[in-house]
C-alpha cells in the first residue's frame, strides 16, 4: 500500500520551509473539507494541509496497515465506533490537556452521548466532527389517509399505524427495514434499559429482557407483513419506492434529507417529514454515530494538528461544512445557524440528538453487531425463535470477546 507516498507526493511542490500536515479523511468528507482549508492555511502561514481521501470500504484496514507500518498521518477522521480499537493499540493521542485549555472546543456545548463516544477509561481521545443518528422519515399524506395527523409517539401507536398502512398485505408496507442492515435493530435495542454487553464488556447481554423485547418488536414487523422481507439490494431504489407509497416509514440517517429533496418530484416535497424515533413508552433513543478527529501518537506536528481540530470545531466552520455536505454538527451552538435552525426536516435530528446512546466501547463491537444482524435476519425469516436467537447472539458475542476477557482478567489493557 502506497498511502504514505501518496500523502507526501503532493508536498513536493511546496515552498521550502512549509510544514505539511497529513490529514486522512474517509469518503466525501475529504472533498468538502478541502473547500474549508484555504482559510485555515491563510490563518497559519507556512502550514500546508495535505488531504488523503480513503474509500469507506477500505479505510479501516488502511488505518490499521498504516499503524503497523509506522506510516500513520498526523490527523485522521475516525468513525466513533473505531475509537476504542485505536486506543487499545495505543495509536492515538489523549487530548484531555488540550481540551481543558482550549477556547474553541467546549465540552459542554457538545451533545453528551456524542462526546462520550470519544472517552475511553476516563480519557478523551477524539473531538466529534459530525454526528449521525437514525430516526423516521415518513409520508404525512399516507398517514393522514389512514386517520392520523401526527407521527407515532410510542411503539403501540406506531404498530397501530403500520397495521393500517400495510393494506393490502404484501403490496404496501408500514416500514422499510432492510434485513442486511443492523442500524435499525440497534436503535430499537438502545431504547432499552439494559446494556448490550455486561461485565465491563466481557460478555454479551443479548438474553436480557430488554434486547429480547426489541428483537420481538423487530421480528413482529416482518411476521405481520408490515415490513418487506428485503435486503437493501432487493429494494433497489428506496427513494422511488418511498415516493410510490411502497412503504410509509423509513428508519434512516441525515444524508437522506438531501436525497429525498433531490429525488422526489416537486409535487411530493410537501408530503414527507422527519420525526424522532418513538420508544416503547414515549420518545425513544437512537444511536450516537458519526466521526471524530484524532491525532496519532507518532505525529511530529501535534500542535498543528490540534490547531486544525480547533478550526474545524468552530460553529461557523461547522455551519459551512453542513451547507457543503449535509453532515450535521455535534455542537448545540452550531445548530443556531439558520440553515439548520429553520429547516423543518433537520429539526427532528436536533431533537433526537438529545436522546442518543453510544454503543459499547469495545474494539470488537462492529463484528458483534454484524453477527447480531445475521441472527436477527434468521429470526425475521421465522427460522429461529426469539429466545434461541438471543442465546445465539450471546454465544457469538462471547466468542468474539474471548481475548478481551483474557486481557482484562490478567490485568492487561484490552486489545483488539
Amino acid at each position: 500500500m502506497a498511502l504514505a507516498g501518496a500523502a507526501t507526493a503532493g508536498c513536493a511542490k511546496q515552498e521550502e520551509g512549509t510544514r505539511t500536515l497529513q490529514f486522512w479523511t474517509i469518503g466525501r468528507e475529504g472533498e468538502a473539507v478541502e473547500k474549508l482549508l484555504p482559510e485555515f492555511e491563510r490563518e497559519h502561514p507556512g502550514l500546508h494541509v495535505s488531504v488523503q481521501q480513503l474509500p469507506l470500504t477500505a479505510a479501516h484496514q488502511k488505518l490499521l496497515t498504516a499503524y503497523a507500518g509506522d506510516s500513520t498521518p498526523d490527523i485522521t477522521q475516525l468513525g466513533n465506533t473505531w475509537v476504542p480499537e485505536l486506543v487499545a493499540l495505543d495509536a492515538i493521542e489523549p487530548l484531555d490537556a488540550r481540551v481543558a485549555s482550549s477556547k474553541v472546543v467546549e465540552k459542554n456545548d457538545y451533545f453528551p452521548a456524542i462526546w462520550s463516544t470519544n472517552v475511553i477509561d476516563g480519557k478523551v481521545y477524539g473531538v466529534p466532527w459530525y454526528v449521525d443518528t437514525r430516526l423516521l422519515f415518513y409520508r404525512k399524506d399516507l398517514l393522514a389517509r389512514v386517520g392520523y395527523d401526527h407521527p407515532p409517539r410510542d411503539w403501540p401507536e406506531w404498530q397501530a399505524m403500520m397495521a393500517k398502512l400495510s393494506q393490502p398485505p404484501g403490496k404496501t408496507y408500514g416500514v422499510l427495514l432492510p434485513t442486511n442492515e443492523f442500524e435499525q435493530l440497534l436503535a430499537l435495542s438502545l431504547q432499552q434499559d439494559e446494556p448490550l454487553l455486561r461485565d465491563d464488556g466481557r460478555y454479551g447481554n443479548f438474553r436480557s429482557a430488554g434486547f429480547k423485547k426489541a428483537l420481538a418488536f423487530y421480528v413482529s414487523l416482518f411476521k405481520n407483513q408490515q415490513a418487506p422481507m428485503m435486503t437493501n439490494v432487493g429494494v433497489g431504489n428506496p427513494w422511488a419506492a418511498f415516493g410510490q407509497g411502497f412503504y410509509t416509514f423509513y428508519l434512516s440517517g441525515p444524508w437522506n434529507i438531501g436525497e429525498f429533496r433531490k429525488r422526489l418530484p416537486p409535487e411530493q416535497q410537501g408530503d414527507w417529514a422527519t420525526t424522532p424515533l418513538p420508544g416503547p413508552n414515549g420518545p425513544g433513543a437512537s444511536n450516537a454515530g458519526g466521526s471524530s478527529l484524532v491525532i496519532f501518537r507518532a505525529s511530529k506536528h501535534k500542535d498543528d494538528a490540534w490547531a486544525l481540530i480547533e478550526f474545524l470545531s468552530r460553529p461557523a466552520i461547522q455551519e459551512r461544512f453542513y451547507q457543503i455536505l449535509g453532515d450535521m454538527p455535534p455542537r448545540r451552538s452550531s445548530w443556531e445557524a439558520p440553515a439548520l435552525r429553520d429547516d423543518d426536516k433537520a429539526t427532528a435530528f436536533r431533537d433526537q440528538l438529545e436522546r442518543v446512546k453510544p454503543t459499547p466501547p469495545v474494539a470488537e463491537w462492529e463484528r458483534i453487531v454484524t453477527e447480531m444482524q445475521l441472527v436477527a435476519a434468521q429470526a425475521a425469516h421465522g427460522d429461529i425463535s426469539i429466545d434461541d436467537a438471543a442465546a445465539e447472539i450471546d454465544r457469538r458475542a462471547d466468542r468474539l470477546l474471548e481475548k478481551r476477557r483474557w486481557m482484562l482478567d490478567h490485568g492487561h489493557k484490552a486489545s483488539p
